[in-house]
Order: structure tokens, then C-alpha cells, then sequence
């Protein structure tokens, strides 16, 4: 259809809806009250108008009332105004789980924001950030800004404020750390309640429900689940309503009752098939329904579940992946870049001398790299082509005698290699103490088996069995390559970052992004 035809038909229906809608807003006309035009009280009040719109509309004229909302933010040429208009239509897109367009929206609207000291549409878009990182599983980014918004909006706006508290327990959920959920989803109720705001009750319960799945409270989570559910529909909320089927389901999957299990998964699918919904944690209702179909011996319905799981995983790879490369391009560089921009206005001559020092550093960064680019990728190669498994007892280390009882020998090697296979070693601040207690012996005699039949002394024993599980994990599972460093390390039970990236680069011969890096390559 023509640009001109579309515009027309664009005018023709702003009119029609001012004209027919008696209890809207009405944009103020010089005519008929006394508000000039082209003021900022003129555009705010057209502003308002559209987003009182967008509010009570439907999914496709949601959009529509949002692009005619970005029409009049552009007209008004009011930073503030503009950057609300953007941030608005990527909220609308969120809300249909759209993710993609919803950071567009979001990058626009950081454009627009950075430039104002309005520090509201600022914590806004940090909010919105927050929930696209946490989609893509950067829970720990996602965290940091969720604080600066919790300190921010528990002054400015209640219904923020407990929106953050929802979010920030959502994270901590991710990341293991279940019984922060629960102080956040506890605060989240309380403060509803003081604040006489019931409208996030539903979820702090949902998030609830959930959280006692993983606590593995079972029964719980499907009573708090199942109860919240009419709830949720009340709000037309397809989504979490998924989500809380799934949990359902895997919690009956715990109990071992399979058969009222698949209903819920079938939900799943159902949101998928009709709705376009999915997120990586509801990924294995699929494997989980293609499990039981095969052991039922039912091969059409485990052949139609396997090919619903490769249209799944075909759309992740490709949006999870534009999400991420998007955040950190878009948002995080430009946040960056502004922040040094407001700093070099004031340090002008610093600035100068800093950009030389930068210029030498960045010299000799690039001669180390070109050095080290030959033999990373040697190591990449090696790394590529063995097994990174710890080698088992059959490495007897000869060059010296244990001066103890075979039979105790024999049984530690056992719950040497039980400790293994259980991956015990994930376990954070493991140590010759705690290690020797799991064997059944003192610290002596553990160092000195383990030196003899594992070739190591203690800490690097430890630590190589950490970085071993995350290559593995790296190698299979592409989710986790979108990990920071910190995140990474957490998930090995590493102390620190800087711990773990040393052990990274003592054990594989190259930085941990480096690795990523070219697994992504082979991708």
C-alpha cells in the first residue's frame, strides 16, 4: 500500500476516535479552552490523551494508539516527552511478549532519556532494561539495576516500587538464592498491604508458588499455584498463567505422578501454538512430554511434541541472541559512552592525557593480543579434540608409596569417586576439610591419595573439576554462554570473578571469553 494512502488512513482514524470517544481526554484546541498550542502543558495533555488510550485498548489497537502517541512526542520535539513515547510502545510490545520490538523501543527511548535530567523516565528505562536482561538470563545485571529502582521508586510511585520487589524476587529465584525470594515476595505483600495496593498480590504468590517448587516443596507450590491461577486470568494475563501451569506440572513430575503432570505441560504448548509464548525454563515441557509419549509407545504425539521443540529452539537461538548482542551494543555501550561524555565536560585536559595513555595501552593490548591469538586458539583446538574429564584412579602416580591401610585406600578412592560423579565439588568454598569429611578420612591422607591416584595437590584438584564442568556446560548448552564471568564463576562455586577466570586460564590455556567466543564461532 502507498506511503500516502497509509498516512491518510492514519489521519482519517486519529480523527474518528478523538470524534467518537465522548469520555477520553479531549485534546485541547485554542478554540475551546485557553491552552495555546505548542506548549509543553499543550503536548503533555496530547500525550496523556494517547496513553489513556493505549491503556484500556486491545493488543492490536494497543499499537496503533502507541505509534500515534510517538506522533505527537515527535511533534512536540520534547526530549522527555519523546523518550516516554518510545519507552511506552516498548512496554506495550513486552506485554505481548514481542521482545524484540520491545528493545528497539527501548534503545530509541534511551536515546531520547539520556539527554534529560527527568530522573522518573530514567528509572523507568532501567526498569525496562532490567526486564530485558532478566529475560535473556543476565539475572545478576538485571539485579543492580532493579536496586537503583527499589531506592528510586519507593519514594515516587508505589505501584513501581512493588513491581521492582516482584522482579528483583524473580532473579533471586534464578540464581538459586531461593530464600531471598521469599524475604522479597514477604516484604512485596506487606508492603501492599500497608501501601492499601492489592494489585501485585497475585504475583508475589505466584512467585511464591513457584519458589517453593524449587525449595521442593511440591505439594505447597501446586496448592499456591493452583489458588492463584483465577487470579491471574481475571488480569488476562496468558503468560504467567503459562508459567504457573508448567510449575504445576513439574511439581506432580517431582512427586512422580507423571499422568496429571502432561495436562500442564499441554498448556504449555497450548500458549506456544496460540499465543507464540515461550521462555527457557518452559523449554522442557517438551522433553518432558516427549519422554513420557515414548515411554507410553504413543510415536505420533512423541514425533509432534519433538517438532514443536525444534520450532522452539529455532526461535530462541535467533532472538535470544539478538536480545543479547542488542543490550550490550544499544544500551550498555551508549550508557557508557554518555556517562564519559558528561565526565569529559568538566576534565577536558584529563580527558587528553588519558586518551593518550589509552592510545599506548590500547598499543601494547594489540601486540600482546596478536602474540597471544596464535596460541589460544592452539589451545582451543586441543581443548576442542580431548575430553575434559578428570582422569580417574587408573593414573596411578608411582613416584611414591602411601603409608596406609589398602582397605581404607580402596574405600576413599570410592567416595573419591562418588564425590565426583555427584559434583559435589560445585559446592562454594570447598576445601581440604570439608573434602576430607565427605571421604571419610582426615585431611592428611586425603591430600595424599588424591596427590597419588588424581596427580594433584588439593586446590588444583578442586578447581579443575569446577572449570572441566563448565566447559561442558559451555560446549552443550548455549544459554550459558551468554553468562557474565561473575555468573559463571557463581555457578562453579568459585569465591570470587577473579578466581575463576584464573582458573579458567591455568587449566584451559585461554580466558574464559576467548572460549566463548569461538564456540559461538562454530555455532
Amino acid at each position: 500500500m502507498p506511503k500516502k494512502i497509509l498516512f491518510l488512513l492514519f489521519i482519517l482514524f486519529y480523527n474518528t476516535t478523538i470524534a467518537n470517544d465522548k469520555s477520553a481526554t479531549p485534546i485541547p484546541e485554542k478554540e475551546n479552552n485557553n491552552i495555546k498550542s505548542n506548549t509543553e502543558e499543550y503536548w503533555k495533555l496530547k500525550v496523556e490523551y494517547f496513553r489513556n488510550k493505549i491503556h484500556n485498548a486491545n493488543k492490536t489497537e494497543a499499537l496503533l494508539f502507541a505509534d500515534s502517541l510517538i506522533t505527537v512526542a515527535l511533534s512536540s520535539k520534547n526530549n522527555t516527552l519523546i523518550g516516554n513515547a518510545y519507552l511506552t510502545k516498548g512496554i506495550v510490545y513486552y506485554k505481548q511478549k514481542q521482545l524484540q520490538k520491545a528493545l528497539d523501543n527501548y534503545i530509541l527511548a534511551n536515546e531520547y532519556i539520556a539527554q534529560t535530567k527527568d530522573q522518573y523516565a530514567i528509572h523507568k528505562l532501567k526498569y525496562a532494561i532490567a526486564q530485558t536482561k532478566y529475560y535473556v538470563g543476565l539475572y545478576h545485571e538485571a539485579i543492580a539495576l532493579y536496586k537503583e529502582c527499589i531506592n528510586y521508586f519507593e519514594e515516587e510511585d508505589e505501584s513501581a516500587y512493588l513491581n521492582t520487589l516482584h522482579a528483583i524476587g524473580l532473579c533471586y529465584n534464578k540464581i538459586g538464592k531461593y530464600d531471598s525470594c521469599t524475604y522479597y515476595n514477604n516484604l512485596g505483600l506487606k508492603e501492599g498491604v500497608e501501601l492499601q495496593n492489592p494489585d501485585m498480590k497475585p504475583y508475589f504468590n505466584h512467585s511464591e508458588g513457584i519458589n517453593q517448587y524449587f525449595k521442593k516443596n511440591y505439594t505447597t507450590a501446586i496448592k499456591s499455584l493452583s489458588e492463584v491461577i483465577p487470579e491471574i486470568q481475571k488480569k488476562k494475563d496468558f503468560a504467567n498463567e503459562t508459567v504457573a501451569y508448567f510449575y504445576i506440572g513439574k511439581s506432580y513430575w517431582a512427586l512422580k505422578q507423571n499422568s496429571k503432570a502432561i495436562p500442564f505441560f499441554i498448556k504449555v504448548d497450548s500458549a506456544f501454538t496460540n499465543q507464540n509464548y515461550i521462555r527457557p525454563d518452559l523449554i522442557e515441557s517438551y522433553e518432558l512430554l516427549i519422554d513420557y509419549y515414548k515411554s507410553q509407545k504413543n510415536s505420533k504425539l512423541e514425533i509432534q511434541y519433538i517438532k514443536q521443540l525444534l520450532k522452539v529452539n529455532k526461535l530462541f537461538n535467533q532472538s535470544d541472541k539478538y536480545l543479547s548482542q542488542k543490550i550490550f551494543k544499544e544500551y550498555d555501550t551508549k550508557k557508557i559512552l554518555l556517562e564519559n561524555e558528561e565526565s569529559s565536560k568538566f576534565e577536558n585536559r584529563k580527558s587528553l592525557i588519558l586518551i593518550a595513555s589509552l592510545v599506548c595501552t590500547l598499543g601494547i593490548v594489540l601486540f600482546i593480543h596478536l602474540r597471544n591469538k596464535k596460541k589460544y586458539k592452539a589451545k582451543f583446538e586441543e581443548l576442542m579434540n580431548k575430553s575434559s574429564k578428570t582422569p580417574k584412579s587408573s593414573n596411578n602416580n608411582s613416584d611414591f608409596d602411601l603409608d596406609i591401610n589398602p582397605e581404607l585406600v580402596a574405600s576413599v578412592i570410592q567416595n573419591l569417586e562418588k564425590f565426583e560423579r555427584n559434583a559435589k565439588y560445585l559446592e562454594k568454598d570447598m576445601n581440604l576439610t570439608k573434602l576430607a569429611t565427605l571421604l571419610k578420612t582426615n585431611p592428611k591422607y586425603a591430600a595424599k591419595i588424591i596427590l597419588k591416584y588424581r596427580g594433584k595437590k588439593i586446590i588444583e584438584y578442586i578447581s579443575d573439576l569446577k572449570i572441566d564442568y563448565i566447559i561442558e556446560l559451555l560446549k552443550n548448552e548455549t544459554k550459558y554462554r551468554l553468562y557474565t564471568n561473575k555468573a559463571l564463576g557463581e555457578e562453579a562455586g568459585f569465591g570470587s570473578t577473579q578466581n575463576f577466570t584464573k582458573a579458567f586460564k591455568t587449566k584451559t590455556g585461554m580466558p574464559p571469553t576467548y572460549f566463548i567466543l569461538k564456540l559461538n564461532k562454530i555455532k
